[in-house]
């Protein structure tokens, strides 16, 4: 049935994730180790990552594997979400209605605004000196 792997591509701010899947049992393998090592063990990211899998009910027939870089670990975790979501959809495009009405397919477009001359940071301006 699931003879291949699927490949694709997931971004947040500034992070990009390489998401692979393959048929397995539900195991992470994030860039040559496991989940829990690369994001210090957090609860909370194994469950963002894992929620495009849960809501297709496809946990144990995939095991992950990915590459991520640039941004934090809170953007890598959004990344390695949006790139899973997109590999579900190249294994069955079934699942699409599940994933968009949870929101996972739309990538986060927002960045860090850039800094603008003649200003502290991107808005902030120094403080105004009357005299």
């Amino acid at each position: 049935m699931i003879d291949n792997k699927y490949y694709a591509t997931g971004k947040r701010k500034s992070a990009v994730a390489r998401v692979w899947l393959r048929a397995g049992s539900g195991n992470f393998k994030i860039n040559q180790g496991s989940l829990e090592e690369y994001f210090g063990g957090g609860d909370n990211f194994r469950a963002k990552v894992e929620t495009p899998l849960r809501l297709t009910d496809t946990l144990a027939r995939f095991d992950v594997v990915a590459t991520l870089k640039g941004g934090g670990k809170t953007a890598q975790s959004e990344a390695l979400r949006h790139g899973i979501s997109r590999a579900l959809l190249i294994v069955d495009t079934e699942m699409r209605v599940t994933l968009k009405r949870a929101g996972l397919l739309t990538r986060d477009s927002r960045i860090k605004e850039r800094k603008k001359y003649g200003k502290r940071s991107a808005r902030a301006s120094f403080q105004f000196s009357k005299r």
